[in-house]
């Protein structure tokens, strides 16, 4: 097995090449001496990889388990087609982050940054929330139920939202949600899961409706929404002075 180091966007890529196998502690050593010299975030290049026994697989579990346990990430590129079986068989493509080539690798690793900044944000700023009235259609996923339900979002975070509309939905439902945030950005397609549902004795006012959290949200999606709040809460301030 050879190894070659570079870095690119501030990641540091592994050129693996060759075999690995039972003499692939190389791999282990490697990223040691990264992690000790403060570099964390590791990108397996695996497009010369020419086989990989069961071996070789806890060789690279080992190395990943390193990394993560000091507080780094490690995804992998480029795994050739022949090669993919062993990960899937022995489970590991279900833990490891694999991506068809390098470039869509790296770009994880810049929009993991983003997504950083922002939770390091004050928790006023990350949970702030907007009363607001906006138009939303959302459509519960994984059913036959392929029709969009129109609802009215009454609160709106970087987070979640809570949708004022006629549904008939359970805890933990999966959403498709098109929230029209206007005028800018527009309409904005994101995914949601249901964490609560309004009690008809206790806020009639608010029935029926359904708090809901966002999911799969990236950072730039994120970052609209953000937007979009601190906006509206500006511009109602302003016209309550």
């Amino acid at each position: 097995m050879e190894i070659s180091v570079r870095r690119k966007y501030g990641v540091t890529i592994l050129d693996l090449a060759g075999r690995i196998d039972v003499d692939s502690a190389i791999l282990i050593e490697t990223v040691g001496y990264l992690i000790h010299n403060g570099e964390l975030d590791l990108l397996c290049n695996m497009e010369e990889v020419e086989f990989i026994d069961y071996t070789g697989i806890s060789v690279i579990a080992v190395a990943y388990k390193e990394v993560v346990n000091n507080g780094g990430r490690m995804k992998f590129a480029g795994v050739p087609s022949h090669l993919r079986g062993v990960f899937s068989v022995s489970g590991l493509d279900k833990t490891f982050e694999i991506y068809p080539s390098e470039e869509l690798g790296l770009n994880t690793f810049k929009e993991d940054r983003i997504i950083e900044k922002i939770k390091r944000k004050p928790l006023r700023r990350r949970f702030k929330r907007l009363p607001v009235k906006i138009k939303v259609e959302y459509k519960p996923q994984g059913t036959k139920d392929s029709e969009y339900r129109a609802g009215e979002i009454l609160d709106l975070s970087a987070v979640g939202a809570y949708i004022m509309g006629e549904s008939k939905l359970a805890l933990h439902d999966n959403l498709d949600l098109k929230m029209y945030l206007i005028p800018k950005p527009g309409e904005i397609d994101i995914e949601a899961t249901v964490v609560w549902l309004c009690d008809k004795q206790i806020q009639p006012q608010y029935y029926p409706g359904m708090g809901v959290a966002f999911s799969n949200l990236t950072s730039a999606t994120q970052k609209k929404i953000l937007e979009f709040i601190d906006r509206n809460l500006a511009f109602s301030t302003t016209n309550n002075t």
